[in-house]
């Protein structure tokens, strides 16, 4: 018997008290700052945002609003509901709600690995922008065992991260060459000289439609759409890429359809950088249709192939455009207009496919999770999952009435 089934076994063999999350935190939100704010006032106090990378890091500020151990979650946006623990002197942006525990029974460290398996099963993704706001994470109840319990608990799993982040990193080293490697022959296949190739603007090519909007209570059941994450998340799109629903009428379906050929661009979001990433359907897909948060560009001839577009729109020379005609007040934005802009290659379809064939295979060697490299990091991930889940988890302890 491990030590910590003896210490379950002898302080709560009949389970443990459950608590919501307004009940052992104080919940406050951080605050407006943009990167132009950040450069302007470079220091050592991390700025922590909604960005998964660099442990969600924006940049580093000359003051700092909180101190101490705090948990940071993601509000909104591609990353919501993701949970990061902080310890030190540091700043949130906007988008990250803040909990502080309040209560001399539960361990912020404990709470970080409880909050990071149940916060994202509260995100609700129905309106297309997926959400965790503030008093959704309220009512969220976690468990509460004995402190020695806890302890023993962020004992395992620390050490377990720290292993499984060892293991890991030799391989996503590698992986992250491949990418490299990837991105290079990416852009390098589509880059093209001018004076031989010639270019038609996206508003040459497409019509660029803004998407559905409806009321949180139509979503859930009905009709597939695509969503903002189905976009940010994929280069292309096919009927098994995407699982939201919403109910539409017939004439909505008619505005709002979706047919092989549409390019879709993220219509907004907190950085400029994660706006306007382009995912392209490839297969036929009936009665879909697209959110609000999204862009719909749909071809006006018949020039170009889907997976050529699906690759061309991911490169650096469009993200680059994309960007800098993307305006920025508290969150960023492109629009129809912007990005009609961008500038396409004209290629006959038998260059398009050739190009397609070879990033394919590249693309295969990437990120196919069914093999190599990707499926070898996943397997590391759904270890730690499970074992995390397990240690986890307790019965509620029942309180008898008298």
């Amino acid at each position: 018997m491990s030590k910590l089934d003896e210490l379950i076994k002898k302080l709560c063999p009949n389970g443990v008290e459950y608590k919501t999350i307004q009940e052992i935190c104080n919940i406050t939100r951080g605050r407006v700052m943009s990167k132009d704010y950040i450069k302007a006032n470079i220091g050592k106090y991390p700025v922590y945002s909604s960005q998964t990378e660099n442990n969600g890091e924006l940049g580093k500020i000359a003051t700092y609003d909180f101190e101490g151990e705090y948990l940071t979650w993601t509000t909104d946006g591609a990353n919501a509901g993701s949970v990061f623990y902080r310890n030190g002197k540091f700043s949130v942006t906007n988008v990250c709600g803040l909990l502080k525990v309040s209560n001399n029974d539960i361990l912020t460290r404990y709470l970080y690995y409880t909050l990071s398996v149940e916060a994202p099963k509260y995100v609700n993704a129905g309106m297309g922008n997926p959400k965790l706001m503030s008093n959704v994470m309220a009512k969220i109840r976690v468990a509460v065992p004995p402190l020695e319990v806890q302890c023993e608990i962020v004992h395992v799993l620390d050490d377990f991260t720290l292993l499984s982040a060892e293991l890991s990193a030799e391989l996503s080293a590698e992986l992250k060459a491949r990418e490299k490697q990837y991105d290079y022959y990416l852009n390098y296949l589509m880059t093209f000289d001018e004076k031989q190739v010639s270019y038609k603007s996206v508003g040459e090519l497409f019509e660029v439609k803004n998407g559905l909007n409806k009321e949180k209570s139509a979503f859930g059941k009905g009709t597939p759409i695509v969503n903002f994450t189905d976009v940010f998340n994929n280069r292309w799109l096919n009927k098994d890429s995407f699982k939201g629903l919403v109910e539409v009428s017939q004439e909505e379906i008619n505005r709002y359809k979706v047919n092989k050929g549409d390019v879709f661009f993220t219509r907004t979001s907190e950085t400029k950088e994660e706006i306007g990433m382009a995912s392209t359907v490839i297969d036929d897909i009936p009665n879909c249709v697209f959110s609000g948060f999204v862009l719909r560009a749909r071809p006006t001839t018949d020039l170009l192939l889907p997976k050529f577009c699906a690759y061309y729109f991911s490169t650096n020379k469009v993200r680059d455009t994309i960007i800098r005609y993307a305006s920025f007040t508290t969150r960023a934005t492109t629009t129809g207009p912007k990005l009609s802009k961008i500038m396409v290659p004209i290629l006959s379809k038998e260059k398009q496919q050739e190009i397609v064939d070879k990033l394919d295979k590249l693309d295969k060697l990437c990120n196919d999770i069914s093999e190599g490299l990707p499926a070898e990091i996943e397997a590391r991930q759904k270890q730690y999952e499970y074992y995390r889940d397990k240690l986890l988890t307790f019965k509620e302890l029942v309180n008898e009435r008298e």
